[in-house]
């Protein structure tokens, strides 16, 4: 589905970048497969689009069937992976203004990933009187940020509904059989769907943590899952001639060149959300050891008028990545101005899309000449089966990725250094003497 045109690296990288790197991604795809490289206990998505769970798939769009009909609101309560994944899909296949259309689905409000208290305020008057459910999403419910923001929907729910008839309006998604999360919604009568044990968070779009938001917002699920199960079948032949190879040795490649950052771009607007769950997803995947490309996005043609500026004169050390959907949804055409006081007119007549796929060849070009490395991701146009190619063929990347720079791309140490100096200055119990030594430092 996917056509992959690397020829803008001529120059950039050896003639031979890819044929040096067939034994290692030999190896790095071999890992996966079998789960046995580091990290391999969280290799799950890799066979997930055809073993993924058929009774919690219909749950799922049982579950969603009822909140679309209860509720004019549904509240995703999650951070990271738990979060950026939903967002991603929905924004892309039902639009950036998704919340903002007439529709026959419940708007999608995300809470839990920042403890704004503006933001939180914000989201509770964007409910209003509103019927509204919450899918809290936590493999452990105790997780600050999510926690934090659960208790304060739950009180609102209890406070309108009743705490058994809120019962019936929260969907947790979490482990299986252990944590606080799973114990509440055991107690209370939660209906639960699980967090996989071997995927973790930034891989689990793909799960009940992506799925259920994603079919309240009427997408269907089943061509998203048969999109990547179609990528899954078609990426699992190894050899230089798959796709997902080549862009992951073009990565190392230009990374061993000295290219120290990645820029995700779209021409589209709705593809935002989808820039940031590739950030989590490689930053958090890459990034440990002292290593790994710095993922960034940015939004064409809007972004040209300012990051432009930087990505074509500024520091050498970043290469571009365009995704590119050919076909839209729509013609529109470019009228005649009898005046041509904008001087136009030689446009009359043609397609924006005419317009927008000339200034992405351009652009292309002209960053190339000022030597930025550039990789074209095309697909034929935005629906859930593409949408579900494109998850999967980024995720296996990633996970080639992690092996050729010989980290482990299914954990993420760093993360939890935060969380300790949070947790001691919020005076969290066992947490004295460290409360102490950072507040001697401020």
């Amino acid at each position: 589905m996917i056509q992959l045109d690397c020829s803008k690296l001529n120059g950039f990288v050896t003639e031979d970048y890819l044929s040096a790197r067939k034994d290692a991604l030999t190896r790095a795809h071999t890992m996966l497969d079998e789960s046995n490289g580091p990290g391999g206990d969280f290799t799950g998505w890799v066979k997930l689009p055809a073993n993924y769970d058929k009774e919690e798939f219909a749950r799922i769009k049982a579950a969603a069937d009822k909140i679309r009909s209860d509720s004019q609101v549904l509240v995703v309560v999650g951070i990271g992976g738990s979060y950026l994944g939903a967002r991603a899909v929905i924004e892309l296949l039902r639009s950036q203004n998704y919340n903002l259309k007439r529709k026959d689905t419940p708007d999608v409000y995300f809470a839990g990933n920042g403890l704004s208290t503006d933001a939180m305020l914000e989201t509770i008057a964007l409910i209003g009187d509103r019927d509204f459910s919450v899918n809290v999403i936590s493999k452990s419910g105790t997780t600050t940020e999510p926690a934090v923001a659960f208790r304060i929907f739950k009180g609102l729910l209890e406070a309108k509904y009743g705490k058994e008839a809120a019962a019936g309006r929260i969907y947790a998604t979490t482990d299986k059989a252990r944590g606080a999360l799973k114990g509440l919604a055991d107690k209370e009568g939660y209906q639960t769907f699980v967090v996989p044990d071997n995927i973790g968070g930034r891989y689990s779009v793909l799960t009940a943590v992506g799925l259920l938001p994603i079919a309240v917002a009427g997408i269907d699920i089943d061509e998203l899952m048969a999109g990547a199960a179609q990528a899954m079948s078609e990426l699992s032949v190894r050899g230089l001639d798959n796709p997902a190879w080549q862009y992951a040795a073009a990565r190392h490649a230009l990374y061993e060149g000295g290219k120290r950052i990645e820029i995700l771009a779209c021409y589209e607007p709705c593809f935002r959300f989808f820039g940031e769950w590739f950030k989590q997803l490689y930053g958090e995947s890459e990034g440990k050891d002292g290593k790994g490309l710095f993922p960034a996005s940015v939004e064409f043609t809007a972004d040209l008028h300012s990051m432009g500026q930087y990505i074509q004169d500024g520091h050498r050390n970043l290469f571009e990545t365009v995704v590119r959907f050919e076909n839209p949804h729509g013609k529109l055409l470019i009228p005649t101005d009898p005046d041509n006081v904008d001087g136009l007119n030689f446009l009359a007549g043609k397609s924006l899309a005419f317009v927008a796929e000339q200034a992405m060849r351009g652009t292309i070009l002209a960053h190339v000449d000022g030597g930025v490395p550039n990789i074209l991701l095309s697909l034929p146009e935005i629906n859930e089966k593409s949408v579900g190619w494109l998850i999967y063929f980024f995720e296996l990347v990633c996970g080639l990725s992690g092996y050729l720079l010989e980290v482990n791309p299914f954990d993420q140490p760093g993360v939890e250094d935060y969380k300790k100096n949070m947790f001691a200055l919020l005076g969290k119990p066992g947490y004295e003497e460290r409360k102490a030594q950072l507040e001697a430092r401020l």
